[in-house]
């Protein structure tokens, strides 16, 4: 499957459609590498227009919010991935963000209502919050979960059968995990007590 050039190179476990658009906004930082699409404002005006989340200038109060965002919807993955509610304090931060968030009715040429974000300032967050609302809606959201390895946490779209997928990539960071955790574990056993 071809994916839009906007979705990071590395991507093995892709999200479908429009659901990937939050997928590779999360990804736009990398753990292992520190790359950070939005790490200064033409790069990340080029990326956002690009994949459509945003039209025309982008500021950097925009830049500042939309970091924010990007990690707050982490958040909200790190949590699908242990399969628990997200607490006070991620729910606070999701929340003030949708503050600034405002929307309007559209009527479909079906005759349906949509809701659309309000061009403007805000936008970013209200799009990513209808894709998010839509995908919880049809059961997809569950399966977008961010890489158990907190080195990483690399947004990643689970398809095992059970949806118990832990890991971006097992070889790298599954590994990696089960590795210090090995360590770990024989150092504790050591530790403190004189051999035999």
């Amino acid at each position: 499957m071809a994916l839009p050039s906007w979705v990071p190179e590395i991507e093995t476990k892709p999200a479908p459609m429009p659901l990937l658009l939050v997928q590779s906004f999360v990804n736009t930082w990398e753990g292992d590498t520190g790359i950070d699409l939005l790490e200064d404002l033409p790069t990340a005006t080029r990326w956002l227009n690009e994949a459509g989340l945003v039209a025309g200038s982008f500021e950097d109060r925009d830049l500042v919010e939309a970091r924010v965002l990007r990690e707050a919807i982490r958040a909200l993955l790190v949590r699908n991935a242990h399969r628990d509610a997200p607490d006070n304090a991620e729910r606070s931060a999701v929340s003030a963000l949708a503050l600034g968030s405002r929307y309007r009715p559209v009527v479909t040429p079906g005759g349906g209502i949509e809701l659309e974000p309000e061009p403007g300032t805000g936008s970013l967050p209200a799009t990513l919050f209808l894709l998010i609302r839509d995908a919880q809606r049809d059961g997809t959201w569950a399966r977008l979960k961010a890489c158990r390895n907190p080195d990483c946490q690399w947004a990643y779209y689970d398809r095992s059968h059970a949806g118990r997928g832990a890991w971006c990539d097992m070889a790298v960071c599954g590994n990696r995990i089960k590795n210090r955790n090995l360590r770990s574990r024989r150092s504790a056993g050591t530790s403190g007590h004189p051999p035999g």
